[in-house]
C-alpha cells in the first residue's frame, strides 16, 4: 500500500519576527486524516507555524506546497465574526443550506449544535453584542459542520466547560479529515492526537502519540542529549511518575521503546505527601478555612446570567429574569483540603468563589472563614498593574523572598520558574503579552504567602512548561487550595478530590471525578441552568422527602465526610505504627484491635453518609 499524499509541505522553511529566529530550516508534512496536536511555550513560534501552513503568513525561505483541491478550515484565537450577521448566517449560511430540513436532518449539524449549545444561544441572535468566548463557539461551529480535508485549531477548548471539551474531543476523533491543533489542554492533546509536534528553538519536533508520547519521548530525547539542567528534569520526572501512577490508558498510546524513559524515573520524586501537608495545613489555619452554612443566592438580570459567572457561557435569551444559582446550600472546607470545582457554563462556579473571599454576599444564610485564613483569589480577569514598571519590580512589590512550603524561593527565581528568563524580568509590564500578564498576577499571588489558593481558570494562557511548574510549586503547598477549571488534567494533578455545582442549586461531591461527573450529566442528573428539573426527558421523579429533611440531610453528610477524613487519617497512622512495632507483639495487638474498630466505625459512617446523601439530593 502506498504513503497517503500529505496534505500540506513544509521544505526547509525559515521564518523570523525582527532579529529573532523563530522557524529555521523546517521540513514537515501533513497526511490525510493525521490528527496532530501542536505543543510550546507561548512565544515559541506556534501561531507562526500554524500561519505558514495555512498560508496566512509567508516563509523568508524555503517552500510551502499544498495539494491542489485542499478544503481547509481555520480557527484562530481573534474571534471576529462578519458585522451584521446572525449565529444562523455564520454557521447555516444559505449557500449551503437552502432550507432549514437541510441541515435540521443532518445528525452532525444538530450535534454540533448541541455540543456548543448554540440552540441555547439562539439561531437568530446577533453576534456584534456577543462576547468572545461566544464568539469563538459561534466560530467554532462554523468550521466542525464543514467537510474538510484539514481543520486547523488554535486553542479551541477556551471557553468550554469540562462536558464541552469532552464533546469536542469526540467529534473530531469521529471526522475522517486531518487536524492540527494548539492547545495546552493536556488532557485534550492525549485524547486526539496521534501525533504530538513540539516547536522550540526554531525546531519543529515529532512525537508519535499523544501528550503521555510526547512527555516520555521528550525524557527520551533529553537522556540521550545528556541534559543535565537539574530543575528541568525534575519536573520531566514528576509529570512521568504522574502518568505511571495514573489510569493505564495514559501510557497505551506509545509505540516507541520506552525502557530508557523508565530508567530516568527510577529515582522517582515522591507523590504529594497529603497526610504531612494536611497536618502543616491544620497548623497554619486551624480547624476551620469556610463552613458555608445554608446559603441561597439568587442572580437577576441578562436572562439570569450572572455577568461575572463564566462570561464566554451563552446566554440564554429563554432563560427568567432571575435565577437560584445556590439554595440551602451547605458546605465545608477545611485544612489541607484540595478540591476541584466542575460544572456547566452559568451553574456558579465563578459565583462561589466570590461569595468565599467576600467579593459578593448571600441573599440569605452564612459563609465563616477561618480567623487565620489568608487568601490569594486569581480571577479570570488580570489585575491592572502600572504598565511602566518592571517584571521583577513588580513581583518584589509583593516581596523579595516567600516560604512556599519547605522552600525559600526570591523572586527573580520564582519569575524564572514561570517563564520569565533573567532578560525577560526587566520588560515593561505594558509590554507583556495577555499570557504573561497572567503568569505575573498568579506570581504575585503566591510571593504574598497564602495559606489558601483560590484559582478560577489557572491555566488559561498558559503553556504547557508553566503549567508544569505550577503543578509542581503546588505539590508542596502546606495549604487549602480550590479550583475552578475546565482543564481536567491540571485538575486530576492539583486536587484530592472533586465537587460539582448541578445547575439545581445543590454541590455534589465525585468520588470517581471529572469521569464521574460526566457519566451524571450524560444520565441527565445535572440540569442546565435555568432548565428547571434535571431528570432526562420520559422520565419521573418526586421528591421524597420535605425541602426540611434535605437541609438536615446535607447538614449530616457534611459532618460525616468530615468524620471519614479523621478516620481515613487515624487509618494511616494506626498502620505506620503497625509497621514500627512490628517485634513487639503487645503493642501490635493493641494497635490492631484499634485499627479494626476504626474501620469499622468508617464502614458505619459511609454507609450513613450514602443514606444522607440519598436524602440530600432526593
Amino acid at each position: 500500500m502506498s504513503a497517503p499524499l500529505n496534505l500540506v509541505n513544509l521544505e526547509r522553511v525559515s521564518k523570523a519576527h525582527g532579529t529573532t529566529v523563530i522557524l529555521d530550516d523546517v521540513s514537515l508534512g501533513v497526511a490525510a486524516g493525521e490528527r496532530i496536536g501542536v505543543v510550546g511555550r507561548n512565544g515559541g513560534g506556534k501561531s507562526t507555524l500554524l500561519g505558514v501552513l495555512t498560508g496566512t503568513q509567508e516563509p523568508d525561505s524555503g517552500r510551502v506546497t499544498r495539494r491542489g483541491d485542499l478544503a481547509m478550515g481555520v480557527l484562530d484565537q481573534t474571534g471576529t465574526l462578519p458585522p451584521g450577521t446572525t449565529v444562523r448566517d455564520v454557521v447555516l449560511p444559505t449557500s449551503r443550506f437552502a432550507h432549514e430540513h437541510e441541515w435540521a436532518a443532518d445528525p452532525a449539524v444538530r450535534s454540533v449544535l448541541t455540543g456548543l449549545e448554540l440552540d441555547r444561544m439562539g439561531l437568530d441572535s446577533p453576534v456584534a453584542p456577543m462576547s468572545g468566548g461566544e464568539r469563538r463557539r459561534v466560530a467554532l461551529a462554523a468550521q466542525l459542520i464543514r467537510p474538510l480535508d484539514l481543520l486547523v485549531l488554535d486553542e479551541p477548548t477556551n471557553h468550554l466547560d469540562v462536558e464541552g471539551v469532552a464533546w469536542l474531543a469526540e467529534y473530531v476523533k469521529a471526522r475522517t479529515g486531518g487536524l492540527i491543533v494548539v492547545t495546552h489542554d493536556r488532557w485534550f492533546l492525549d485524547e486526539v492526537s496521534t501525533t504530538t509536534w513540539e516547536v522550540a528553538d526554531g525546531q519543529v519536533h515529532a512525537y508519535e502519540g499523544g501528550y503521555s508520547a510526547y512527555t516520555l519521548a521528550r525524557a527520551e530525547r533529553a537522556r540521550i542529549a545528556s541534559v543535565t539542567e537539574d530543575r528541568r528534569m525534575n519536573l520531566v520526572r514528576k509529570e512521568l511518575a504522574w502518568l505511571r501512577r495514573g489510569p493505564p490508558a495514559r501510557t497505551s498510546k506509545p509505540k516507541f521503546r520506552i525502557e530508557a524513559a523508565q530508567a530516568l524515573i527510577a529515582d522517582e520524586p515522591p507523590a504529594r505527601d497529603k497526610m504531612s501537608l494536611a497536618n502543616f495545613a491544620a497548623r497554619r489555619l486551624g480547624k476551620t478555612v469556610y463552613d458555608v452554612e445554608d446559603v441561597t443566592f439568587t442572580v437577576r438580570g441578562r436572562g439570569a446570567v450572572d455577568d461575572a459567572e463564566d462570561p464566554a457561557g451563552p446566554a440564554d435569551p429563554n432563560a427568567p429574569a432571575e435565577r437560584t444559582l445556590f439554595r440551602d446550600l451547605t458546605w465545608h472546607v477545611g485544612p489541607g483540603d484540595r478540591i476541584g470545582i466542575v460544572g456547566v457554563n452559568g451553574a456558579g462556579k465563578t459565583s462561589l468563589l466570590k461569595m468565599l473571599v467576600g467579593e459578593t454576599k448571600p441573599d440569605s444564610g452564612e459563609i465563616v472563614v477561618g480567623q487565620t485564613v489568608s487568601v490569594a483569589y486569581l480571577s479570570q480577569h488580570v489585575t491592572e498593574l502600572n504598565p511602566k514598571q518592571r517584571v521583577l519590580e513588580a513581583v518584589q512589590d509583593v516581596a523579595r523572598i516567600a516560604r512556599i512550603g519547605n522552600q525559600e524561593i526570591s523572586a527573580s527565581t520564582l519569575a524564572e520558574r514561570f517563564g520569565f528568563a533573567a532578560n525577560r524580568q526587566w520588560t515593561p509590564v505594558g509590554d507583556l503579552s495577555g499570557g504573561e500578564r497572567r503568569r505575573l498576577q498568579l506570581l504575585r499571588l503566591l510571593m504574598g504567602e497564602p495559606n489558601v489558593l483560590i484559582l478560577d481558570e489557572p491555566t488559561n494562557d498558559l503553556d504547557i512548561d508553566t503549567l508544569t511548574a505550577l503543578e509542581d510549586l503546588l505539590d508542596g503547598f502546606p495549604g487549602t487550595v480550590l479550583v475552578v477549571s475546565h482543564d481536567r488534567y491540571f485538575v486530576d494533578r492539583v486536587c484530592d478530590s472533586v465537587v460539582a455545582l448541578m445547575g439545581d442549586g445543590s454541590l455534589a461531591a465525585l468520588p470517581g471525578g471529572v469521569e464521574e461527573y460526566l457519566r451524571r450529566r450524560a444520565a441527565g442528573e445535572a440540569a442546565l441552568p435555568g432548565s428547571g428539573a434535571a431528570a432526562p426527558v420520559g422520565s419521573s421523579s418526586a421528591p421524597a422527602h420535605s425541602a426540611a429533611d434535605s437541609r438536615a440531610a446535607r447538614k449530616e453528610a457534611s459532618r460525616l465526610e468530615r468524620r471519614m477524613l479523621k478516620l481515613d487519617a487515624d487509618e494511616k497512622a494506626l498502620h505506620e505504627q503497625l509497621a514500627a512495632a512490628a517485634t513487639d507483639y503487645g503493642r501490635a495487638a493493641e494497635l490492631d484491635a484499634q485499627l479494626k474498630a476504626v474501620q469499622a466505625e468508617k464502614e458505619q459512617v459511609e454507609t450513613d453518609w450514602l443514606a444522607a446523601a440519598e436524602i440530600a439530593e432526593g
